[in-house]
């Protein structure tokens, strides 16, 4: 779902978050390229350009980066789902735009007016100011142009989905069924008719062996597949030949010297006393009190330190290890406290320290001085990175001459394998669906593989990138068509497979019987499991065809019987013995469950016309281009 189908009044605060990152859908006219670097894909006839789709990439990442911090790890966006992602978003914020504008949607310059008066960072003394309004607008890199374009077109998509997003109607009486349903409880007992329990006293006839093979021939078939040779040109294997002088790893190892060592870390314990910064003076005089409190004690005897933080710390994460934090390095803890831990000296006790937490009573612990690994120690490493850095200055350069190279000698990959110093390697037997080995797993080298050229003409197929700096090139060695196995060699797994499906049937058919005696008051001899409460909200551990049926059942006389086929082939037999009804539910939280009720059925209309306006347009993706 798009941010703007939740936001509220203060538009300001998702524009501006626009001008930092700055690609939405409304600013696309400021990335497009003049077309030679492509399209990805074609919107109702218009281009949506790689550019853009990189910038977005680039806007998605640094959303990321805002919302994990150190956390992020740029290989997120390698994956194939989340470039997909990114590119539906902006196929969609597309489509809902020109909705928009052929659905007649327009916003009055005085509605656009109002609505940025009303942005309290533009106002000085409670009064919008031009002055405060074009100079915060400067500050963030944006003219008043730009802005309220981007203003005026996030109205017109407001005006557009309020009707999904705002109005939104679900009935008391819906309300009143579905809170009860979702409060109530039943009490019931399970007993498991399996499979597993009749396979041993199946063997399937010949005939129906027979018969099997023949109605599920397709099954057995061997797909086309074949053997290849291959070669990978990537950064490493390029980097592997480049050779990299003692000096070299010297001036480097001199230049980076703090990389390779460990600073110096500190363990400390602490005791919080809490208090918001924001709170009033008379409440922060009384933790300050309280502190100097413990502080004193503390002086008296600091080996009752871990004692005291677990009694008075009001720290969750520490306070029942006695206080302890662990070793931690710079930048870790608040910069308050940081700077009294790296001035003491250990067994120190220091206090009161007050941050924006409160009051700490601080002990250092212990010292971890600062090390730095020697020459020795991180040659091979620094080998490594220096090979890295030669071979990604050249690797643009040896890409070219790569794909030259296979496709002008295409009847064998030998010259490029002496060329560029790389070991041809075999695979097995691969078919189409393959993953092993993962660099022809990729569906561009695939298709390249299984192409007439490849297969007929015997050639070597183009150099493909099957992830970033890294080529394949590939030749077959032998071909085999897809082709159907006897049953001499299958009758093994038919049989299986037709006992396990005859077992399944009969625990299916024995559990229906039993349930029908059961519900005409045939002597209940049913070994039951331990009866338990379940709810809708509650369902613990049954499937959501187990509670339907559960649900469904007539309890006017009980116990009664129901029961449903598993999910693993047998039968689950279900006695109801109690109803455990709700305790009144109180206006307010009835009113809270009605607008999540009203929320969810929000979504699912917006999802529902999501997918109405993708279906009314033409869109045309490039799957091989992104």
């Amino acid at each position: 779902m798009f941010d703007f189908v939740n936001r509220k009044k203060r538009i300001v605060q998702v524009v501006l978050l626009l001008a930092v990152l700055p690609f939405m859908f409304w600013g696309v006219q400021s990335y497009r390229s003049d077309g030679q670097e492509g399209y990805i894909a074609i919107v109702d006839g218009e281009e949506i350009q790689r550019r853009e789709f990189e910038q977005a990439l680039r806007d998605h990442q640094a959303r990321l980066r805002a919302m994990f911090g150190g956390n992020f790890d740029s290989a997120m966006l390698d994956s194939y789902e989340v470039r997909d992602s990114v590119l539906e978003r902006l196929i969609q914020q597309r489509l809902l735009f020109r909705e928009a504008v052929s659905n007649g949607f327009t916003v009055l310059d005085s509605q656009l007016m109002s609505e940025i008066g009303q942005i309290p960072e533009f106002h000085l003394d409670n009064k919008f100011s031009k002055k405060q309004y074009e100079s915060f607008l400067r500050n963030e890199g944006l003219s008043p142009v730009t802005f309220e374009s981007r203003v005026r077109q996030e109205l017109l998509l407001r005006q557009l989905l309020d009707g999904y997003s705002e109005y939104g109607f679900v009935s008391d009486t819906v309300t009143n069924r579905v809170t009860y349903l979702s409060e109530v409880e039943r009490v019931v007992s399970q007993a498991q008719i399996k499979p597993e329990d009749y396979i041993s006293r199946i063997e399937p006839a010949e005939e129906e062996i027979k018969t099997y093979y023949d109605t599920h021939q397709s099954e057995f078939f061997l797909p086309e597949r074949v053997r290849v040779e291959y070669l990978v040109l990537s950064l490493e294997s390029l980097a592997e030949n480049e050779p990299v002088s003692d000096e070299a790893v010297q001036a480097y190892y001199e230049e980076h010297r703090e990389e390779f060592g460990q600073p110096e870390e500190r363990r400390a314990s602490h005791i919080l006393i809490a208090v918001a910064a924001t709170a009033e003076e008379e409440e922060k005089r009384q933790a300050r009190e309280e502190a100097e409190g413990i502080l004193e004690l503390v002086l008296q005897d600091p080996e009752q330190f871990a004692k005291l933080a677990e009694e008075h710390s009001d720290d969750p994460g520490s306070s029942s290890l006695g206080g302890d934090l662990g070793f931690f390095g710079r930048g870790v803890m608040v910069k308050e406290f940081e700077d009294e831990i790296f001035q003491m000296q250990p067994d120190e006790v220091r206090g009161l320290v007050e941050t924006d937490f409160g009051f700490h009573i601080i002990l250092l612990t212990e010292i971890k001085e600062a090390k730095t690994a020697e020459l020795a120690d991180v040659k091979e490493q620094i080998e490594e990175r220096l090979k890295l850095q030669m071979a990604s200055n050249i690797f643009g350069e040896a890409a070219e001459e790569f794909s030259n190279t296979v496709y002008e000698q295409s009847d064998s990959l030998l010259p490029a394998a002496e060329k560029f110093e790389l070991t041809i390697q075999e695979s097995d037997w691969i078919n189409r669906n393959s993953d092993e080995p993962s660099v022809l797993a990729d569906q561009s080298m695939m298709n390249a593989i299984f192409s007439e050229e490849t297969l007929v003409d015997k050639r070597n197929t183009e150099a493909i990138e099957v992830m970033p700096d890294t080529l394949v090139s590939a030749r077959v060695l032998e071909h085999r068509q897809a082709t159907a196995q006897s049953l001499s060699v299958v009758r093994d797994e038919i049989v299986e497979r037709l006992k396990r499906q005859l077992a399944e049937e009969k625990a299916v058919k024995e559990g229906r019987e039993l349930l029908a005696d059961l519900q005409n008051g045939v002597e209940d001899t049913v070994d039951w499991g331990e009866p338990k409460q379940v709810s809708y909200m509650q369902p613990d551990g049954l499937s959501q065809e187990m509670l339907r049926a559960i649900f469904k059942a007539d309890i006017d006389s009980l116990p009664v019987y129901t029961g449903v086929e598993d999910m693993q082939g047998g039968y689950s037999l279900i006695r109801i013995s109690q109803v455990i009804e709700p305790e009144t539910i109180d206006k307010e939280r009835k009113a809270d469950f009605g607008k999540q009720l009203q929320q969810m059925k929000t979504q699912e209309e917006m999802s529902a016309y999501l997918d109405g306006v993708r279906q009314r347009y033409d869109v045309t993706i490039k799957r091989d281009s992104y």
